[in-house]
């Protein structure tokens, strides 16, 4: 069997999904999930992100923590495409039950249908909630 080179698969490369659920602020959560999966990316591994729920939160432009006192973190999701993460999905139920639309979000993303996520879901060696 012959491999592009480019496409050679590597045993040491697993998939893993980042499934991102809490609000933004008011828990480590969404914080330390951005972290662990920039920290992770780093060691090549093919990345996904998953935004459902209040997680879809995360991801808003123009947050401004000021008020609650906290530094806000959404420019670091910027990162992501400087660490090859370009898998991002957001379930489109949760987004739209919050009001809101692929438009609000800092950067690009793939409003999926739970079906389509849980079918990514199955295709993973880790799936890790945050």
């Amino acid at each position: 069997m012959e491999v592009d080179e480019e496409m050679e698969v590597d045993e040491n490369v697993k998939k893993v999904m980042f499934v991102m659920r809490k609000a933004p602020h008011g828990s480590i959560y969404s914080y330390e999930g951005l972290e662990t999966v920039l920290i992770t990316a780093a060691y090549e591994q093919d990345m996904t992100m998953v935004f459902i729920g209040d997680g879809v939160f995360a991801l808003v432009k123009g947050q401004d923590t000021t008020d609650i006192g906290i530094k806000g973190f959404i420019k670091t999701y910027g990162a992501l495409e400087h660490y090859d993460v370009e898998k991002i999905y957001v379930d489109r139920v949760s987004m739209e039950e919050r009001g809101l639309a692929a438009d609000d979000f800092a950067i690009d993303v793939e409003v999926k249908e739970a079906e389509e996520i849980a079918a990514i879901m199955e295709e993973q060696h880790a799936t890790i909630p945050y």
